[in-house]
């Protein structure tokens, strides 16, 4: 199974690093991924399409020019329901499992309750994703071959940045489809920017974010539906230098999200984020000490 895991993502994600850095802000997008191992396809009650409706589809390309922009920037190539490197390294659900999880996993999250964990039981509608149980040696597997290489580079590119600059900025970038589960919830905004309830980032971050996007033309939330997940919540210590700040973007605005393709305005709102790369460059924070990441 490992050898064709390892054939199937290779390379598991990508860091694009520019020559010469023009700011020390990261633009990650870790739930774009849309390579499927065979293996995984094989044991899934769901089909491929309905898979692809949790990814963050097209978010890698509407920021994957900053690189060249002076701006560092990482994508993931495995697909978030496969492994979700947005959660613990341990969150997993025992009852996925045929045998016992080992005692450091964290089985009591709202995140695996919910089925959502590091390997996750269900798509975001709450589809069962597998026909029968798992391995735990399968997890564990996808973990250390692609949950942890994941965050040791994230973590390399932070740290280079607080090396360079003094302090760091990790922008997550994600997308969200424009109406919640129920049908009688109300579209969502434009963007929603989460900063754990104001712990993720300074203050300054976080408003001159909506600031941008304001003066940009969209409407912006804060916090809900989404405050950050496991990244920005863990690489999130403003008071270490490493300021951490979710950017949601609405999938209507920038593609059809019933036939998954660019929308119009998809070259639009990657020019916007050229623009909102740009005016973060003037933003100033005093050094601080170096950022330290909790054990794996």
């Amino acid at each position: 199974m490992i050898d064709e895991f390892d054939d199937a993502i290779s390379p598991p994600f990508e860091i694009h690093e520019p020559e010469t850095w023009r700011a020390p802000i990261i633009f990650n997008s870790p739930h774009s991924g849309s390579v499927y191992p065979a293996e995984f396809l094989a044991a899934t009650r769901i089909d491929h399409d309905m898979l692809r409706r949790s990814e963050d589809s097209f978010m890698d390309e509407i920021v994957g020019h900053l690189a060249d922009e002076g701006f560092p920037v990482m994508r993931v190539h495995f697909p978030r329901c496969y492994v979700d490197v947005n959660r613990e390294p341990y969150e997993l659900d025992p009852r996925m499992f045929d045998d016992r999880l080992p005692s450091f996993a964290n089985t009591r999250s709202m995140r695996v309750a919910g089925g959502l964990g590091t390997i996750p039981r269900v798509i975001g509608d709450g589809q069962e994703i597998y026909r029968e149980r798992l391995s735990v040696n399968d997890a564990l597997a996808r973990i250390d071959l692609l949950y942890k290489p994941y965050h040791r580079a994230l973590r390399r590119l932070a740290t280079k940045a607080q090396q360079l600059f003094g302090y760091a900025i990790v922008a997550d970038c994600h997308s969200m489809p424009s109406i919640g589960v129920s049908r009688e919830d109300k579209r969502r905004p434009d963007v929603v920017l989460g900063d754990r309830y104001g712990t993720s980032c300074a203050a300054a971050l976080a408003d001159t974010v909506e600031d941008i996007f304001t003066n940009l033309g969209y409407s912006v939330g804060r916090n809900k539906p989404y405050a950050g997940g496991f990244i920005t919540e863990h690489y999130g210590n403003p008071a270490s230098g490493l300021h951490a700040i979710q950017i949601e973007l609405n999938r209507a605005i920038y593609m059809d999200e019933r036939r998954r393709e660019r929308g119009p305005q998809f070259r639009k709102v990657a020019a916007d984020f050229s623009a909102l790369a740009e005016e973060l460059t003037a933003l100033r924070f005093d050094a601080s000490g170096p950022f330290e990441a909790a054990a794996e």
